[in-house]
């Protein structure tokens, strides 16, 4: 958990984010965040162990909302637990996805464009390593993350 309180701006409102924890519980849908982070024309992105080029796509930051938590939160604990950077802003809700995960169930993967303290030192948790790409090129990630990223 965590050993400190994370209370970033939300330059994008919390009307917004309200809004969307009420449409996910509408559509019976469970949530997760995806974590949008530019630095000089670049996104980070996440690789898993065993990435074989041109095989696997690159992931961002990402985690599942917690009963009970806000999107704030989730969006800060996944870039912090995953990257060890810490959000200070929330900027802009960049779009979302439904999919059905492994078990069946339906899933909303709601995206946030941040900015951080600081993009160093990044410390990774569950990955093996990370890039730094630029937007403007190939990215090798999912149509669906494609979408969002070119927002």
């Amino acid at each position: 958990m965590w050993d400190f309180e994370v209370s970033p701006r939300q330059s994008l409102g919390d009307a917004v984010l309200a809004d969307l924890m009420r449409r996910a519980d509408a559509d019976k849908v469970a949530l997760r965040v995806g974590v949008v982070l530019r630095h000089n024309g670049a996104v980070l992105l996440l690789e898993h162990g065993g990435h074989v080029e041109g095989r696997s796509p690159l992931s961002l930051p990402g985690t599942i909302v917690r009963p009970g938590e806000s999107l704030a939160r989730a969006v800060t604990r996944a870039l912090h637990e995953e990257t060890g950077l810490t959000v200070v802003d929330i900027v802009r809700h960049l779009g979302s996805f439904d999919y059905l995960s492994n078990a069946g169930k339906h899933v909303r993967r709601e995206h946030f464009s941040v900015e951080v303290a600081g993009v160093e030192p990044i410390q990774l948790s569950n990955y093996a390593r990370y890039r730094w790409l630029p937007l403007d090129g190939d990215l090798p990630v999912t149509p669906s993350i494609r979408r969002i990223l070119s927002a």
